[in-house]
């Protein structure tokens, strides 16, 4: 898969002009190489892909890291480098670039550190980004990669059923947190368990827990506190940062109420709905993006309230990928790409949001996730 994969885009790269690229992105390298769980630029340690358009791929990447590398790297060398010693990660540049009339990079994914040293060995006249061929090639999912967005919805499902058994008056964030996370990482091992021979995939569920209550309702990122819900309150979950199963990402995310829902929570949170169907009716094959979100924001709008944020994005490897389903990404919708799809309404003292992910099929779309949202259905 990795092999082909670096193959593909070796091949675009020669069609597009580009003698050499750099890589960067941990989700590109991943995608194009297998590795992955390496020491970041967090910890001043840059790991660089070199893919020539007509020749062996070369990673450069921190000696800690090496093993880690030889286990898990598609590629046909692989340069360690040792702090403090020679040139480090430099070392092997100036030979990988030589004589290349231009060299892809991606802007928005190279470490400042970087980036300077590559403006200094090969000059910004020389230099491209190859992020738009990037994206367009993780833009439509392999079978592969489909199997593991139905294996992602899988995880994200039992979490959110964790979470939502967990809610009650009395219990504390952190206890709702600690739920979906025992239960989305039993899943993944279920899931490693049956269908996977990479044995270094952790099971284990990533990022904290984004959920709010109460009167922190209208944190839209809130992360699981101490604080103690109490009956009446609404209770809103979210796992686009927690479904990352064996790195495929997803968005999925509910509203609920703890005993009973304010009449006026509940009128905001059926516009939430309705936004969220019209997105779901407008989106198939064929469609821009930009259309599926106008179907959404017209909702929400013509119902008297702001206009709202993105509908959705892409998700695969990374949590934001192309399309975004928002004003101005013209992108046709294709079969084989996955979607997370909102549903969102916000005012001064509520909000409401019910999401979740789909793959695009030849006729309209395939859910990942499954949970109950009506409203009957998310009080508890």
């Amino acid at each position: 898969m990795f092999t082909e994969r670096l193959s593909r885009f070796q091949t675009r790269l020669a069609k597009a002009g580009i003698d050499v690229a750099l890589i960067t992105d941990d989700d590109n390298v991943y995608y194009l190489t297998g590795y992955y769980d390496y020491l970041h630029m967090e910890f001043g340690r840059p790991t660089i892909l070199v893919v020539p358009k007509d020749g062996p791929s070369l990673l450069i990447t921190p000696t800690i890291d090496l093993n880690s590398a030889k286990a898990a790297a598609r590629v046909d060398r692989i340069a360690p480098w040792n702090d403090g010693m020679g040139k480090e990660w430099r070392e092997e540049l100036p030979a990988a670039v030589k004589g290349a009339s231009k060299v892809g990079i991606e802007p928005g994914h190279m470490p400042p550190l970087v980036r300077a040293y590559v403006d200094e060995l090969v000059g910004s006249e020389k230099l491209t980004s190859v992020t738009p061929i990037l994206n367009d090639m993780r833009m439509i999912k392999s079978t592969e990669e489909l199997q593991l967005a139905r294996h992602a919805g899988q995880v994200a499902t039992s979490m959110m059923a964790a979470g939502r058994a967990a809610i009650a008056d009395g219990v504390p964030e952190y206890e709702v947190a600690i739920a979906t996370s025992q239960a989305g990482t039993r899943k993944a091992a279920e899931l490693l368990a049956a269908h996977y021979d990479d044995a270094d995939m952790s099971p284990n569920t990533h990022f904290l827990q984004i959920m709010a209550s109460g009167r922190d309702i209208i944190k839209t990122h809130h992360r699981a506190s101490t604080r103690i819900m109490r009956q009446g309150e609404p209770v809103f979950l979210c796992f686009c940062g927690m479904t990352n199963f064996h790195r495929f990402k997803l968005g999925f995310d509910r509203t609920f109420w703890i005993g009973e829902a304010p009449a006026d929570h509940v009128e905001v949170y059926e516009v939430a709905l309705a936004s969220q169907k019209a997105a779901l009716a407008a989106l198939k094959p064929g469609v821009t993006a930009e259309s599926v979100h106008a179907a959404y924001a017209e909702v929400i709008q013509g119902a008297g309230f702001e206009y709202p944020f993105r509908c959705g994005r892409a998700t695969g490897f990374s949590f934001l990928e192309s399309p975004q389903l928002v004003t101005g990404d013209k992108t046709i919708i294709q079969p084989g790409m996955v979607l997370a799809v909102d549903g969102s309404v916000s005012v001064e003292t509520f909000r409401a949001q019910v999401g979740d992910s789909f793959i695009i099929t030849d006729t309209g779309w395939e859910p990942l996730t499954s949970h109950p949202k009506s409203v009957e259905e998310v009080i508890l």
